[in-house]
Formats: structure tokens, sequence, C-alpha cells
């Protein structure tokens, strides 16, 4: 795949799955993941920015010799983009956040602190998406999944 052929067919997804699928089984091992989640998370496009934070969810759950740091910089871009209203958007947002607050403890308590700033925005948006985050994050099971693999 080329960088090209990624944007070419990014601009083609027409809904959830065509966009996921292609994240979650082709993009995300391709050495322009990172570069393609960063750029396609500032899209005006539906499909494209889900694109964006879907490869940042892919990448959080495949790219296991990325280092922490990698993800904190991604916290900045997830916050920015949980004010997008659209359910397919945030719902993208949300998965993204949730993936990186599931590596590790270092991460989950980073991301911990993204949720509930997002939770206590005044927008709606926002507010969906830290309490989403929020609800799995912070549960019993996943702190548990995460101490046993810090052992």
């Amino acid at each position: 795949m080329t960088r090209r052929q990624m944007n070419a067919w990014a601009a083609t997804f027409e809904n959830w799955a065509d966009c996921d699928t292609v994240c979650f089984k082709l993009f995300d091992q391709t050495p322009f993941a990172w570069e393609k989640a960063r750029q396609w998370s500032g899209s005006r496009r539906l499909f494209v920015k889900r694109g964006g934070f879907v490869l940042m969810a892919c990448l959080a759950l495949h790219d296991k010799a990325a280092p922490d740091k990698s993800f904190v910089t991604l916290l900045r871009v997830i916050e920015k983009g949980a004010r997008d209203e659209r359910n397919f958007v945030k719902k993208g947002v949300s998965w993204a956040l949730r993936s990186i607050g599931r590596r590790n403890l270092a991460l989950n308590v980073a991301d911990i602190a993204v949720a509930k700033r997002l939770a206590l925005s005044e927008e709606a948006a926002p507010r969906w998406v830290g309490k989403d985050a929020l609800r799995e994050l912070s549960s019993s099971k996943v702190r548990a999944q995460l101490a046993r693999r810090a052992r």
C-alpha cells in the first residue's frame, strides 16, 4: 500500500463497516498508519475522520512495539476530536481512547485524566466520549487485566 492508495480508499468509505474493516485488517499494518491516523483525524469527511480515530484504536491494539509516548501524543488529537457531534466520529474517538487506555497502567492513568476532562465538558459530544471511556477504563475488570499484565 502507498499513501496515495490509502487516501484513495479512505475517500471511498461509505459506512463504518468499510472504514473499520480496512483500518483494522490492512491500514494499521502499513508504515504510514501513524501518519494517516493523525492526518485523517482532522478531515471534514465523516468516514475519513472516523478512519483516523479507528486507526488510532487499531494501532493501540496491534502495534505492540510502539512506545507509550507515541500514544500520549495522540491524546491531544483525541481530545480535540471528541468535540465532533457526529455519531460515527465520536464512537471512533471513544474507541481510540479506550483502546489506548487498555494497553497498560500508565496509559490507563493518562487516558482516565483525559476522559474525566471530557466528561465534565458543557458540550454533549465530548461529555459522551468522556463518560463512555470512563465506564470501561475505570472498571474493575479492566483494572484487574492491566494489573495482571504489569506483573
